[in-house]
């Protein structure tokens, strides 16, 4: 289409079918260039087109260009998916994306709101694999600074009064929760008990237990089926602090005994210390050195997903990031914003065990990753997130996900009713079936463009919509129309099969897996 018309063209879907499958304002904007009105330019192009294999008609409606996609190509295109399942949808991009996603402290195990930017992340992640992109899921483990000194701390504290019965007095800020015991009784076997009262192995404590949580941690986002390519490690990053203050040149200054990065000239607020009086560098100076080995490493694209608190970073980030001598537009930032649980109506209650937090472990475990996931992908990652447990552990369609895996399984029940070979339904046309089958065809032949769309935009519950729109097509299709042990069983199980399809790939891209049946609790 871009060759007929020579230029970038914009599809939108009617909301009347009847005006299509696809319409353009192309005209609109062709307008003022061409000097003629958008009904005259519409007309001229719907002309141009001729008789084509890919559309059954080309027509202007009121400065619109109307497409309607043919039998034919409908036909074909859902034959070739179905002989060819796991190419369908996949596209061969050519950038380069280094995706970094989650970087929780390795201080405890995760808490819900991690899992936001967890599963937003992945899905990412996902999307852009199945398009065809180089992108690399990586996790900056911030293993630095007073934070894991306070771990090794708790723990000893936690040790002595949990595990050898002592009094003790805790600072103001402290980590707690069920883990601290795991941790501590594992510490008295490896290093005895010793280690609980020795202030000068604190700091040896604390790297041991740091690494103990990171297992923790990714063995919980295993649970929520998230693997990551690469880990970089803040720790091993201040190596190579002199040499990127010497590359960020003029950037860095000295001044009342602190080292500063001149932000507010690229923008930021103010500017910013990177080294304070002590010698010891901030969480920006290890921020700064992980950019640079971001950009270092040749990527064409970078993309950070922070929680919502981190929106004013962005700038003093990106400022380093000129200092360094790139290009700071390389650099995209994704908010994830705070999630709210409720339960039957009701704020969730934390667990004592978990402390002041509530573990995505307890929600994985209560209502399953596959909801889980649902969930959190089903809204936009930079708004507030509320949902109630209890919706997602329904057994019927108001709880989307189950409404979505149940289209699939009613599917392969159907199917497996065939009173026609598997050869049949592979060689049926698609052809002839009837408005309101075109019509389901053609949303299941939708995922392409919606895989494409929801990760252009970043807003993966496009992804989650089209799923549910897909799976209510289904369930009224199949209240409408018998199917099995009628001329047409070959033609409606072809169609069945390739809203399967369509399911089963949009919820893989999900890091979910379709269900062939029920159990009898969900059926």
């Amino acid at each position: 289409m871009r060759e007929k018309i020579g230029r970038e063209v914009v599809l939108e879907k009617p909301r009347d079918r009847s005006f299509g499958h696809f319409a353009t304002p192309i005209a609109f904007s062709m307008a003022k260039e061409l000097r003629k009105s958008p009904m005259v330019i519409a007309d001229e192009l719907a002309s141009s087109f001729g008789e084509s294999d890919v559309f059954s008609k080309v027509e202007a409606v009121k400065g619109y260009l109307n497409f309607r996609l043919s039998e034919t190509f409908l036909a074909e295109y859902a034959s070739w998916a179905l002989r060819n399942p796991s190419e369908f949808a996949k596209q061969e991009k050519k950038q380069k994306i280094l995706l970094e996603f989650v970087s929780a402290n390795p201080t405890g195990p995760l808490h819900i709101g991690h899992a936001r930017g967890a599963v937003y992340g992945d899905t990412l992640y996902r999307l852009a694999k199945h398009l065809g992109y180089d992108i690399t899921a990586e996790y900056y483990v911030n293993d630095a600074g007073n934070q894991i000194d306070l771990l090794g701390l708790s723990i000893q504290l936690y040790a002595r009064e949990h595990l050898l019965g002592e009094a003790v007095e805790y600072p103001e800020s402290y980590y707690r929760g069920e883990y601290l015991d795991a941790l501590a009784k594992e510490a008295m076997k490896k290093f005895g008990q010793e280690i609980f009262y020795d202030e000068s192995r604190q700091k040896e404590l604390a790297l041991w237990a740091k690494d103990e949580v990171m297992k923790i941690i990714v063995k919980d986002l295993g649970d929520l089926n998230i693997v990551f390519d690469t880990f970089v490690y803040e720790s091993t990053l201040y190596a190579d602090w002199e040499r990127v203050m010497q590359k960020m040149g003029d950037g860095i200054y000295e001044k009342d005994g602190k080292v500063w990065i001149a932000s507010e000239a690229k923008g930021d607020e103010k500017d910013r210390v990177v080294v304070r009086e002590d010698g010891r560098p901030t969480y920006l100076a290890g921020d700064i050195v992980y950019h640079n080995q971001k950009f270092e490493r040749g990527y064409d694209h970078y993309i950070n997903i922070w929680g919502a608190d981190h929106h004013g970073y962005i700038a003093r980030v990106k400022a380093a990031i000129e200092y360094l001598g790139y290009d700071a537009s390389k650099l995209e930032v994704l908010l994830s914003q705070m999630v709210s649980l409720l339960k039957d109506g009701e704020p969730y209650k934390m667990s004592k065990r978990a402390g002041n937090v509530i573990l995505m472990s307890d929600i994985v475990e209560e209502i399953g990753a596959d909801a889980l996931r649902f969930i959190f992908a089903s809204k936009k990652s930079d708004t507030a997130l509320e949902f109630d447990l209890a919706e997602f552990k329904k057994q019927d369609s108001s709880n989307p996900i189950f409404y979505i895996q149940y289209a699939h399984a009613r599917i392969q029940t159907l199917l497996s009713k065939a009173t026609v070979s598997k050869e049949d339904i592979a060689d049926a046309s698609l052809k002839n079936l009837g408005e309101n089958a075109d019509t389901l065809l053609f949303d299941a032949l939708l995922l392409p463009e919606v895989i494409e769309d929801a990760f252009n935009t970043r807003q993966v519950q496009k992804l989650t919509d089209y799923l549910k729109s897909l799976a209510a097509s289904l369930h009224r299709f199949y209240y409408d129309v018998r199917m099995i042990g009628t001329p047409e069983e070959a033609k409606f199980l072809k169609l069945m099969s390739m809203v399967a399809l369509s399911i089963k790939t949009g919820l893989s891209l999900m890091g979910i897996t379709a269900k062939d049946k029920m159990t009898k609790e969900e059926a």
